[in-house]
């Protein structure tokens, strides 16, 4: 009974409009690359990390850390504007809310994945985590509340799906406070590391919850479009004011960010650590400044920010194209948040230490990235797919 339950509630979510070769092709396609791209990281269980991975002793961070937390903290923000939506309800972007339940839940998972080839010993992390707790940890409450953030939102999803309003909104709201807390302890894990003066101090955690609001609004710009072009088919003018509604969270939030990132870097010219002012030079005239200059600010903030003005708020393709510029300028900030923070030695001033320390991604850190990427993209076919009837509300659930 139970099975047919499931069947049945499944055949009713399912859009078969897109049960078509070409999306059957591209799901495939996804699906091999995550094989793929994550074998590249499994094959550091084998050959060692050091072998697999480019980090070293002086800079044991690398890609795969400003990945993990690039896609946990667009988890967290997609996690809020749903649970806003649900929570408050008649707002206009509960009408896409649902898509953000179900890719907030895909992106976390594709976090998890990135961290868990990072780490040596993924297994005892989860055990330990739960037989030894250590509350004093900000890593400890970190992967604890991301754990109980995507239990609750499976749940909630599972509400959703089956009719159950109450238990979405209360298990969804609770998901919301867990994504929010959990990332806040991820800018602790930084934030509190003195002999890292780039990075310490009271205003990574602040930094990553507006972080999480830009990702999360230009990733629900960017997905509802392309649920609607892969469909072939215009929105309704209810979900096309639901996107333009999250495209001016978008808008406020870039401005918003832009100062943010301008005041991080101005700081530490009037009055900061030698260190952290050395750390921000990396960006601003360093080994970083192409990435910062060019990805980071250029096609992160500025053409997205011209596009928007453009677009006049109306131009759903144009603002999905800014979501999008978003999405690979926040990628690339976070990897320079951690770079310019690892590549000033903590020794520097010592005899033959250089100013900068090296570090290249290797070839399989990119697998990973790219295996990564390909989650993200298998779960919005599927869910598409499987939970086409849900994201396609006529009325707030």
């Amino acid at each position: 009974m139970a099975n047919n339950s499931i069947t049945t509630i499944f055949a009713q979510t399912q859009d078969t409009r897109l049960a078509t070769p070409g999306m059957n092709r591209a799901t495939i396609f996804f699906l091999i690359t995550i094989v793929a791209g994550l074998s590249c990281g499994v094959a550091s269980f084998f050959f060692g990390h050091e072998a697999i991975y480019n980090n070293t002793r002086e800079v044991p961070w690398g890609m795969l850390i400003s990945t993990y937390a690039f896609w946990a903290i667009t988890s967290t923000g997609l996690c809020i504007y749903a649970a806003i939506s649900h929570l408050f309800g008649g707002t206009r972007m509960a009408i896409v809310s649902n898509r953000m339940v179900w890719m907030s839940i895909v992106c976390i998972l594709a976090a998890f994945a990135t961290i868990g080839v990072e780490i040596a010993s993924p297994h005892r992390m989860i055990i330990y985590n739960i037989l030894s707790p250590n509350p004093t940890s900000n890593i400890w409450w970190m992967g604890t509340l991301y754990g109980l953030a995507v239990g609750c939102m499976i749940v909630e999803f599972f509400g959703i799906i089956t009719g159950l309003a109450r238990i979405a909104v209360i298990l969804g709201t609770a998901g919301a406070v867990a994504e929010v807390l959990a990332n806040s302890c991820l800018g602790g894990v930084f934030a509190t590391l003195p002999g890292r003066p780039y990075w310490y101090g009271g205003q990574l955690p602040i930094y990553f919850l507006t972080a999480a609001f830009l990702s999360g609004a230009a990733a629900t710009v960017l997905f509802n479009h392309l649920a609607y072009k892969i469909r072939g088919e215009e929105m309704s003018e209810a979900v096309k004011l639901g996107v333009k509604s999250a495209g001016k969270a978008m808008t406020l939030v870039l401005v918003l960010y832009s100062v943010a990132t301008f005041w991080r870097l101005i700081m530490y010219y009037v009055g900061g650590a030698e260190l952290g002012r050395i750390a921000a030079g990396a960006l601003i005239t360093g080994p970083l400044s192409v990435n910062f200059w060019v990805l980071e600010v250029c096609v992160g903030l500025i053409i997205p920010l011209l596009l928007i003005i453009l677009s006049r708020l109306e131009n759903v393709g144009m603002m999905a194209l800014a979501g999008l510029l978003i999405l690979v300028g926040q990628f690339v900030a976070r990897y320079d948040l951690i770079a310019a923070g690892l590549l000033v030695p903590a020794s520097l001033g010592w005899d033959n230490v250089p100013t900068y320390l090296d570090y290249v991604p290797s070839i399989f850190e990119f697998g990973v990235i790219i295996g990564s990427i390909s989650v993200v993209a298998f779960g919005f076919l599927m869910g598409e797919r499987v939970f086409g009837k849900v994201f396609d509300q006529k009325e707030h659930h």
